[in-house]
């Protein structure tokens, strides 16, 4: 069985003690591979540099999250454009719109958001997304670009089914995390995940954060990584009425697919 983690912010300062056995760890679990999340400008540089001494197993994202948008000045595209063309970076983002606390103003969120959907088309690169409480404005902006968008995946997904449909509908992938173990606030998501097709949906954890609430026993610190995959994996096969390797097999495959590699 080979997993990815599509997912992952390997670079958070709870990994700094021990990334390397994080790396090990999720091996010996059976990910085989993961992606770096790149949330800022300098998370984007520093995950770049870290896939890439590890390419193959490692991969990365280029992008500016929701609530950093707010630091973007002139040369952050141009910037990202470079660092987009090194071969471990393989989708623009994390980029979208963040509704819920507006760390950024929303006018600045949605400027920068285009502006990357702009770049992911010019260099025909797929998306990494993320939306939350932001759904109507966040398929407006997306769709002045139907048909010359490449790819892309709704990162971290825990909306409703209509939401849900609306994605299918544009022919984007979904992304689940261990959100689907927590009982407080993942309950809804285990009938919605039914509703995804094989060969639309890709697994994560978004480690550290998001670990999964009925893992046992509870990891020190109660921080996630990318070896918990396979416990959010066994959870969206159950509520899927699929197997382990039915779901493994599909998400690896679509992943391959989806950001250009092979694992």
């Amino acid at each position: 069985m080979k997993l990815i983690d599509i997912g992952l912010n390997l670079m958070h300062r709870s990994y700094d003690m021990d990334r390397e056995q994080i790396i090990e760890r999720a091996k010996i679990a059976g990910v085989n591979s993961m992606i770096i999340t790149g949330t800022s400008l300098k998370s984007s540089k520093e995950a770049a540099a870290y896939a890439k001494q590890n390419l193959g197993t490692l991969y990365s994202t280029a992008g500016i999250h929701p609530h950093d948008t707010s630091h973007c000045n002139s040369d952050t595209i141009k910037m990202l454009k470079i660092l987009a063309q090194n071969k471990e970076v393989v989708a623009i983002g994390e980029c979208g719109l963040d509704f819920n606390r507006n760390f950024s103003p929303k006018d600045v969120q949605e400027k920068w958001f285009d502006l990357q959907i702009q770049l992911a088309c010019e260099l025909n690169m797929p998306l990494f997304l993320h939306e939350r409480d932001a759904h109507k404005r966040f398929l407006e902006i997306l769709s002045n670009y139907d048909g010359k968008i490449k790819n892309a995946v709704v990162h971290c997904f825990t909306g409703t089914a209509n939401e849900l449909e609306n994605y299918l509908a544009k022919g984007y992938y979904i992304g689940i995390t261990g959100w689907i173990c927590d009982e407080r606030r993942g309950m809804h998501l285990r009938e919605v995940v039914k509703k995804i097709p094989l060969d639309r949906l890709m697994i994560e954890t978004d480690g550290p954060f998001l670990t999964p609430r009925d893992l046992r026993p509870k990891p020190d610190g109660n921080r996630n990584e990318p070896a918990f995959l396979v416990h959010i994996l066994k959870t969206i096969a159950s509520c899927m009425g699929k197997t382990i390797n039915e779901v493994a097999e599909a998400t690896t495959k679509n992943t391959n697919e989806f950001f250009d590699i092979n694992i």
